[in-house]
């Protein structure tokens, strides 16, 4: 009851009252109060009538009255169902029985248990009289001796909505308080039944405004309109609903779908089976009940946008509700707007795959991978000649060559790939070529001027269904490069006006690629012609080595590798390969100083380390004095390793400067790296080098090579040296030149990113019958026996007409080392490519070469063996010194 109370206190009443009574809620408020009135008045009639009874029956029937009355209390359900029934139900009970002017008003559960009783400790405990009739649902009244004396009491059901009973009331009087109590009953009738009104008119209240909200307070008239309305709209919309049940029967059409679906004015009511017309993956999608978005149904000639939702989501009926869209003539617009993204993803792969590396040919057939099939059935790439070697173009569209050819077939009849071709000036190449327009045959069997180029080659094109044309001018710089040929065949329609656009930016993007390769191509020629004129065109001759070589220049850009085998005296060969650091022409000009200045060094005829001493020195001068502030063209360090063979001792002589070991490879096959001592790179000072010395067997093969060989990202530097090991082991006998080849062919990729310089020189010895020394007293009166010997070797190997010329020699030089150098004094004449006349001593003072006046007696000696020798000249030894003199052999020319 109090929890009624509160909701009628929360019931906006002005809402109610100010409610036009015409709404629907409006009339059910107004018939719900009248009926609650005529039901409280009826009971107050009722009474009144009984009070005129006798007293006992009045007493009776008064009982009845307010049992009655209070078991059909609106609140008295609600109070039953509370935790606590007592707490509410005991007041009420208490203030009707004073107000109704009885003795009692009992309420119990249908075991008998009271709820209530005028004497608090009596509830709880079983009621005090018959209750079987009651809970049959009968009212029985009875006079019973209870607990307030003899009294007469009315026993009720009170029933729940559906009609059980779920408690009794039981009211009663004791017999001495009979008399008038209708008279006090009255008034508590009175206000029982304004409370029930009040709780009747509350409840009705909260009905009518779920009704309201339900109904939107519409009257009938308006939610009259209201169905008109939307019977106008649904039936005018131009989006067609379909309402399919459950079973798959249609339950509701409007006109547009009627329209869409070709539907006939009886399809209501039917299965969608049953309808004629419609499409089977319409009705599989009608009858499957599933949720759709948007898909896309052919319906005849449209395609309807379809999309299908539950019914039954808020406790509705099961079924299907379906909203058709006509996107034929979207479908239209999604095309060309999907033709526009596949052109920009076309351009944007070009930008990625076209001029990837700065290679002419290249570029040109990755633009032709990039359009075929996505744009043109069949690509050609026509360049000027000129271009391919870094040359700027003709002016006329004769000498082209073409470089590329792509298509979705292989067997076309286009021209093949490296022909070289002279376009007519009736032909669209030579048009574009010559304007620089792009030029579009849609009908290529109705052009006559390109058919007047090759009328078979052109009736073939035709016949194998190639249709149409785009010939677009490589343009760059205002100049003209090239022609790219697209070609459509029947597998497509012809070119249009829209798509000259593409072609042209497609041919854009890949011309300022082949241009920057022309000119990186030229610049780069230019640039391996300058290093390959610094280094040596030819080998000189001599005997003491077979050499191959190779110098492959990188792709990227020139270098500063540099090899040489530079003749010593004595027969001896000198053997150096070094690598300067960086890349470009500074690098390039920077070896070819270094090379020049090893050479001059190597005349000197100092030990390895000293020459690298020296051109240590050299380079960090040139990095001093270099003019330039740039630090990218600074040199900033060079490596070099220099070795001196001699045949006649098959010693070898090493030295390094920061430079990779070479390889040495034994007459048996076998494969040695020598431990050679390290030295820092040139330029940077500060660190001695030291010399090695090998005694080698005729036939061991000396690899001498550069970084670029045996270094890579892919791999490790042991790795690189592993390879190389193997590509030399087992094959002593192989020729240094095919070594170099098979090196080269087993770790380098096909476009080495650093310069490479290889040298490979297989040792000869010279035969020991080619050598005869003497060992020389310290005594002038010796230089007459040694004359004598040298006559006799001269004569043994057949050198007779040398005989003169080699005794003055001798004379000379040992003459001066008698005179001016000390023990021990050693002759030893060598026959090589030259007859070799060598003079050791043990000092270090060198002659010098002078002109002695006329009156003088000496001074004449060393001038005589100048004239009568091809070269002399000193080298220095720890031992001492060397002097050295060289005479051609008859028939021979000089030595170079």
């Amino acid at each position: 009851m109090v929890e009624a109370s509160t909701r009628l206190r929360r019931i906006p009443w002005r809402s109610l009252a100010g409610k036009s009574p015409r709404s629907v809620a409006g009339q059910v408020f107004v018939l719900q109060v009248a009926l609650v009135v005529l039901l409280v008045a009826s009971a107050v009639i009722a009474l009144v009538l009984q009070s005129q009874r006798d007293t006992r029956a009045e007493a009776e029937r008064r009982s009845l009255a307010v049992a009655q009355t209070f078991a059909h209390s609106p609140g008295v359900l609600d109070a039953l169902r509370t935790p606590s029934p007592s707490k509410v139900l005991q007041p009420l009970t208490e203030a009707g029985r004073t107000a109704a002017g009885i003795d009692f008003i009992v309420v119990m559960d249908t075991k008998g248990i009271r709820y209530t009783h005028p004497l608090p400790d009596r509830i709880g405990h079983r009621f005090v009289g018959t209750i079987g009739p009651p809970l049959a649902g009968k009212t029985y009244i009875e006079s019973v001796h209870g607990p307030l004396g003899q009294e007469v009491q009315a026993t009720v059901p009170v029933r729940n909505e559906g009609g059980r009973v779920v408690a009794l009331v039981s009211a009663g009087m004791k017999v001495k308080n009979v008399t008038s109590l209708v008279k006090r009953q009255i008034p508590i009738i009175l206000i029982g039944g304004a409370a029930a009104l009040g709780v009747a008119t509350g409840v009705t209240a909260l009905v009518g405004r779920r009704l309201r909200r339900q109904t939107r307070s519409l009257a009938p008239d308006e939610m009259r309109r209201m169905y008109e309305h939307h019977e106008a709209v649904l039936h005018s919309v131009r989006e067609g609903v379909l309402i399919v049940d459950d079973d798959g029967r249609l339950l509701l059409v409007n006109d547009e779908a009627r329209r869409l679906l070709d539907l006939p004015p009886d399809a209501e009511g039917k299965l969608v089976t049953q309808l004629p017309g419609l499409e089977a993956d319409m009705v599989e999608l009608l009858t499957s009940g599933r949720e759709a978005s948007d898909e896309v149904h052919l319906a005849g000639a449209r395609l309807l946008a379809v999309n299908q939702r539950p019914t039954d989501r808020d406790g509705g009926p099961k079924g299907t509700v379906v909203t058709l869209r006509d996107s034929t003539e979207l479908q239209a617009l999604s095309g060309r707007a999907e033709t526009a993204r596949e052109r920009l993803e076309l351009l944007y792969d070009a930008g990625l795959g076209i001029g990837t590396t700065l290679d002419v040919t290249r570029t040109a057939d990755e633009l032709a991978r990039v359009v075929v099939p996505r744009f043109a059935d069949f690509v050609s790439v026509d360049l000027a000649d000129g271009v391919l070697r870094g040359e700027e173009p003709a002016t006329t569209a004769t000498g082209m060559r073409r470089v590329a050819v792509r298509g979705i077939q292989e067997d076309s009849p286009l021209y093949e790939e490296g022909r070289l071709i002279d376009f007519l000036p009736s032909t669209p190449q030579a048009r574009g070529y010559d304007t620089g327009h792009l030029e579009l045959v849609t009908d290529l069997s109705a052009e006559q001027g390109w058919h007047a180029q090759d009328p078979k080659r052109a009736a073939a094109i035709v016949d194998y269904g190639i249709h149409s044309l785009i010939a677009a001018p490589i343009q760059a710089r205002g100049v003209v490069l090239g022609m790219v040929n697209f070609w459509r065949s029947k597998e497509r329609g012809s070119f249009d006006e829209e798509e000259l656009s593409l072609a042209e930016e497609l041919v854009a993007r890949a011309a300022v690629s082949i241009d920057n390769a022309r000119r990186y191509a030229r610049e780069h020629a230019l640039a391996v012609t300058l290093q390959r004129s610094l280094l040596p065109r030819a080998l000189p001759e001599q005997n003491a080595l077979e050499v191959g070589y190779r110098y492959l220049p990188a792709q990227s850009g020139v270098s500063g590798d540099w090899f040489d085998v530079i003749p010593l005296p004595g027969g001896r060969v000198a053997l150096v390969v070094g690598d300067v650091v960086g890349h470009g022409l500074h690098a390039a000009a920077t070896m070819g100083r270094l090379r020049t200045a090893v050479h001059n060094f190597s005349t000197l005829d100092v030990p390895p380390d000293e020459l690298l001493s020296h051109l240590d020195d050299l380079a960090g001068r040139i990095d001093q004095d270099e003019p330039c502030t740039d630090a990218a063209a600074a040199v900033v360090g060079a490596t070099c390793l220099y070795a001196i063979y001699d045949p006649v001792t098959r010693r070898c002589a090493m030295a390094r400067a920061g430079h990779l070991a070479p390889a040495l490879v034994a007459p048996d096959g076998s494969v040695t790296f020598p431990d050679l001592p390290p030295g820092p790179p040139l330029g940077l000072g500060g660190m001695p080098f030291r010399t090695a010395e090998f005694e080698l067997a005729e036939g061991t093969q000396i690899v001498l090579y550069t970084d670029g060989l045996i270094e890579d990202r892919r791999r490790d530097l042991d790795v690189g040296m592993d390879l190389l090991r193997q590509a030399l082991a087992g094959h002593p006998d192989r020729p240094p030149e095919q070594s170099c080849q098979a090196v080269l062919d087993a770790l380098l990729p096909s476009r080495p990113k650093d310069d490479v310089a290889l040298l490979i020189a297989r040792t000869h010895a010279l035969p020991p019958d080619r050598v005869a020394d003497w060992d020389v007293p310290p005594d002038p009166a010796a230089v007459a026996g040694i004359r004598l010997a040298a006559a006799g070797k001269l004569e043994e190997w057949g050198l007779t007409e040398l005989g003169f010329s080699m005794e003055l020699v001798l004379s000379e030089l040992v003459t001066n080392a008698i005179r001016h150098g000390c023990e021990p004094i050693h002759v030893r004449l060598i026959h090589d490519r030259t007859l070799i006349c060598e003079v050791s001593d043990g000092t270090s003072t060198s002659p010098h070469l002078r002109y002695a006046a006329t009156t003088e007696e000496g001074g004449r000696g060393l001038f005589l063996v100048s004239q009568m020798t091809e070269r002399w000249g000193t080298r220095y030894s720890p031992q001492g010194k060397v002097i050295w003199a060289e005479l051609s052999l008859p028939g021979a020319g000089s030595p170079c």
